[in-house]
């Protein structure tokens, strides 16, 4: 079998070869994939839902529900982390053989606070919208002031010459 240094294009191109004279001849693009698909062997969702803890096999240790206090319970997990790291050097200096139940806990609170951070993905893509919304609206209201300076100062330039020339 031989193979070509730079093989032929895929066939695809011979839909687009009257692209130029008339845009209109090109097919329409494939609609969005909806629902679960597979992608090199793995399935996939479109659906962007954050599983719960229980889905992935790792215990949660904060409470359940909507009304999750997120600050309170990153800050009772932070110390909690702080605690089995602390504890964790002393296991490996005095019984080092032990230390593999502590780095399964460390691990756990872990996986935790990435899934409470990640819970508070969409609040944050929401304000940095806000933020971003927020910013063009700020520039936008200069560039208007700006402009109607930049008007009135040609006005008075205006005058200013239609005077100069009304008394020669």
């Amino acid at each position: 079998m031989s193979t070509a240094t730079y093989p032929p294009p895929p066939p695809y191109y011979r839909l687009y070869k009257d692209y130029l004279q008339d845009p209109k001849s090109a097919p329409e693009p494939p609609p969005p994939i909806e629902g679960t698909y597979v992608l090199f062997g793995s399935n996939y969702t479109t659906d962007d839902v954050l599983p719960d803890l229980e889905e992935q096999g790792v215990r949660q240790l904060y409470p359940k529900g909507p009304n999750v206090d997120f600050k309170k319970e990153l800050k009772a997990l932070n110390r909690e982390l702080q605690l089995h790291i602390l504890e964790l050097a002393d296991v490996l200096v005095e019984r080092p053989s032990q230390y593999a139940r502590r780095v399964e806990e460390i691990s756990l609170i872990f996986k935790n606070l990435h899934h409470l951070l990640n819970s508070l993905r969409p609040h944050q893509a929401r304000a940095t919208l806000i933020h971003i919304l927020e910013l063009q609206i700020q520039r936008r209201k200069q560039a208007i002031e700006d402009i109607k300076r930049r008007r009135e100062e040609a006005q008075k330039l205006l005058k200013e010459a239609l005077g100069t020339l009304e008394g020669q």
